[in-house]
């Protein structure tokens, strides 16, 4: 397997994200080749003097930085020779051997998220049937991880994105968690069918049309980690400050829990050392990697822009599991058994924008003799 990693993208790269990469070594197989893409001077410089000299290491010369603060497309489009665009390239059958390289089977970065999102899908492009990207993030809950999509690649989405993000979401929780019926809801202010937005609603009308999805309806933020649903559906804002806000939480409260019991038991606190270890490692995003873009034609897994070391590493064998367990092929057939839905949703849809009323419900289904075209089969295999 051919995985390619941005060697300059996030908060503490390159140091940390080349540490990470040689880390990963060990897991990966003899015939796998790490490329690192990124400026070849600073790379070369840092493997000899970490004394790296593994013949599955590859360097891919990429001399300009998309910034945080850089506009995700404008820099896309202007900065060509960055890490993250030639990483997608790289992501890419088509691109890569326009541009005389190997195509990765799956590209990592911990950069810019817009610009992640931005040049996969312009050069990776989309999975037949898939109409927007999105990110899916599994989330340690109370009975288990549970996966939410969108966390951040769509923060105004339409309805159809929404209700595709629950299907590429169902898809992602039966290959990667293993469970069999996930259970999908939506995250709303409220769990009465009246409860939320123009949007919210819509979308509830779509996922209850839809087969084979396992809808329970709404969900409020309180019960996300409680077990209430396998697959939460939201849009890409709402998503990333959940996100974010669950992160901080979790790492303040093992703190201050600790900080107390040691304030007033010191001896306790040693012997439950170990115990709260365990669990902040439980809940710990650096031992989850990073997140794959559901719907772009190869496999792309976005990292934290604080990404450490450990968090690449894992990122790497998260990657190298999506491709072993052709969760795209999976997610191409679920969006082809629920294309009709949303092509009768599509024209409506065109017509949606937020803050619009909503658009109507979808009109009732074609007669048995219509012809409803079909979504064609995944594209070849060679991936954020």
């Amino acid at each position: 397997m051919r995985l390619a990693v941005d060697v300059m993208g996030g908060d503490h790269a390159p140091d940390e994200i080349l540490k990470g990469a040689f880390q990963s070594l060990a897991s990966l197989a003899p015939d796998d080749t790490l490329v690192l893409v990124g400026p070849e001077e600073i790379i070369r410089d840092t493997m000899r003097e970490q004394g790296v000299r593994d013949p599955r290491v590859v360097i891919d010369h990429a001399p300009d930085v998309i910034t945080m603060d850089d506009s995700p497309v404008e820099a896309v489009k202007t900065k060509r020779d960055s890490s993250i665009v030639r990483m997608s390239v790289l992501g890419s059958a088509k691109a890569a051997a326009k541009a005389g390289a190997a195509r990765a089977d799956v590209v990592i970065s911990a950069g810019n998220t817009g610009a992640c999102v931005s040049a996969a899908t312009m050069n990776m492009r989309r999975l037949p049937g898939a109409h927007r990207p999105g990110i899916a993030c599994a989330i340690p809950g109370k009975r288990g991880p549970f996966v939410m999509c969108d966390v951040g690649a769509n923060p105004e989405p339409r309805p159809t994105h929404l209700a595709q993000y629950a299907v590429m979401g169902e898809a992602y929780a039966r290959c990667m968690l293993g469970i069999q019926n996930p259970r999908v809801a939506q995250i709303n202010i409220g769990s009465e069918a009246g409860k939320g937005t123009d949007l919210t609603r819509q979308v509830r009308e779509l996922l209850r049309e839809m087969p084979g999805i396992n809808y329970v309806g709404y969900i409020e933020g309180r019960e996300l980690v409680d077990g209430a649903a396998d697959v939460i559906v939201c849009d890409g804002f709402v998503g990333n400050i959940m996100l974010k806000v669950a992160e901080g939480l979790a790492s303040s409260l093992f703190r201050l829990m600790f900080e107390h019991i040691f304030e007033h038991d010191p001896e306790l606190a040693m012997r439950l050392e170990p115990v709260a270890k365990a669990l902040f490692k439980k809940n710990d995003y650096h031992e989850y990697g990073g997140a794959p873009l559901l719907g772009v034609n190869g496999a792309c897994v976005i990292c934290h822009g604080s990404s450490q070391a450990r968090t690449i590493a894992a990122a790497i064998r998260v990657a190298r599991n999506l491709v072993e367990r052709r969760l795209n092929d999976a997610i191409v057939q679920r969006l082809a058994e629920v294309a009709t839905v949303v092509e009768r949703a599509g024209s409506a849809d065109a017509d949606w924008s937020p803050g619009s009323a909503a658009p109507a419900a979808p009109a009732a289904p074609p007669p048995p003799s219509a012809t409803v075209r079909s979504v064609p089969g995944v594209h070849q295999k060679q991936s954020a």
